[in-house]
């Protein structure tokens, strides 16, 4: 597959729909050939969407001093990332050429699941847009809700049991990552954010309108989502991926931003729960063997190995390294 297919999901709402078991078809087709797609029919409307990217470009136009203030730590990898920051997590390469703002799943400084992993607390939420933990929060949750509608056709396509998938989210891992990508010149070396396969088990994103995402196919040509507008582009991660066998595809991906204008960009990262250990529930397809992961550990391990100076080392299995 050398495209990347449009697809309305309104009848996965009912399993009873004529259509739910073609719409489950297109999908998978999608998600075992090149790990892409792009899907109406979410119930998320264009103003959500549009609120949301304004709230962004408000946040990345707080004066710098302030955005430092509410800087990540090591400590607490939550907040402000500064241009240029991060590199590959392999630690090679130039820095990408962003800025961002990170949020994970919200819980409250007293949550008991605290007390058992601290990767979860309380996000850091930029004090000069009182409004944004409303608005982020609020389209979060219709995310939540669209990619219960997701996995639930893969477990359906993968004829995997009801909620094998699903029951992993519960308390998850979840995260956001609010981007400003500067425009690039022409002859400008580097990315926005270099080639790389997601770690996650699926990424939603609403597209910016100014375009900048591209995708490798399996020939090796890099194509861009032709998302229509109101849509969401949907991708396989390597954690479903090693959840069915290497059936799913994780796809490497990059943003160049060509545009001559600002790019803001707003991901949603689905993750399963700190203790979950994602392996394969299927026999895994001839040729795919990877190690087992433990969810907490690898999380943890990602976000180390973004900070500068860091490096992954045996005990991590391969954070989206390009490996193939």
């Amino acid at each position: 597959m050398d495209h990347i297919p449009t697809i309305d999901i309104a009848p996965l709402g009912n399993p009873k729909d004529p259509d739910y078991e073609a719409t489950v078809e297109q999908i998978m087709s999608a998600c075992t050939g090149i790990g892409f797609l792009s899907i109406t029919g979410t119930g998320i409307s264009q103003d959500t969407v549009d609120q949301v990217r304004a709230c962004v470009r408000t946040i990345f136009d707080v004066d710098e001093a302030s955005k430092w203030q509410q800087a990540i730590t090591r400590e607490n990898y939550r907040g402000y990332i500064p241009m240029g920051f991060f590199t590959p997590n392999d630690g090679s390469g130039n820095a990408d050429k962003y800025e961002g703002y990170k949020l994970h799943y919200e819980v409250t400084a007293d949550a008991p699941v605290r007390r058992l992993c601290q990767l979860y607390g309380p996000n850091v939420w930029p004090r000069e847009v009182p409004d944004a933990r409303n608005v982020i929060l609020g389209y979060w949750s219709q995310l939540d809700r669209v990619t219960d509608t997701l996995l639930s056709a893969l477990e359906v396509g993968l004829d995997l049991p009801s909620d094998s998938l699903r029951d992993a989210f519960r308390d998850p891992l979840t995260n956001m990552t609010l981007l400003h990508y500067p425009p690039q010149g022409t002859n400008e070396a580097g990315f926005g954010i270099h080639p790389h396969k997601d770690t996650d088990a699926l990424t939603v994103i609403a597209p910016d309108p100014v375009g900048g995402l591209e995708v490798q196919t399996r020939s090796g040509n890099w194509v861009t989502p032709d998302c229509p507008p109101g849509g969401f582009v949907i991708n396989i991660g390597d954690m479903l991926e090693l959840w069915s066998g290497g059936r799913l595809k994780s796809t490497p991906h990059r943003v160049v931003n060509r545009s001559g204008k600002e790019r803001y960009s707003f991901p949603y990262f689905a993750v399963p729960r700190h203790d979950v250990v994602v392996a394969p529930l299927l026999p895994p397809v001839p040729g795919f063997d990877r190690p087992p992961v433990h969810c907490g550990h690898w999380s943890a391990e990602i976000w180390r190995t973004n900070w500068p100076g860091e490096t992954a080392d045996t005990d991590t299995p391969e954070l989206g390294t390009l490996t193939d």
